[in-house]
């Protein structure tokens, strides 16, 4: 499957931790403040399908400097299910355009996939 990043309080984690201790990295989200890297983040988004829902949600990731490098939409019986691949400089940056964009009319759930 390769590998999983998962945060130390995770459940998944903690059985994995448990079960085969051998398995478990550490890892680290950059060196700190001021760090230059981006990481690539999977954003899931379900809404009632409209016209100009992708430009609305995309418009949620400009105005809070987030870059979109990739964008899969599929619409299934006036359902939109969408996947943005985003690059963000540090985990704090994601919560705020999450909620931002669970405000965007008829989206149903934004979370980090």
């Amino acid at each position: 499957k390769g590998v999983s990043v998962h945060r130390s309080d995770c459940a998944n984690f903690r059985n994995m931790a448990l079960r085969t201790p051998d398995r478990v990295i550490p890892v680290a989200w950059g060196d700190g403040p001021g760090e230059d890297a981006v990481y690539p983040v999977d954003v899931y988004v379900e809404a009632s399908d409209r016209q100009g829902l992708l430009r609305d949600i995309s418009e949620v990731f400009a105005k809070e400097r987030i870059n979109v490098v990739g964008v899969h939409t599929q619409s299934v019986r006036h359902t939109a299910f969408m996947t943005f691949t985003v690059e963000v400089r540090g985990v704090d940056r994601l919560p705020h355009a999450l909620a931002l964009i669970a405000e965007v009319k008829g989206v149903h759930r934004a979370h980090r996939r």
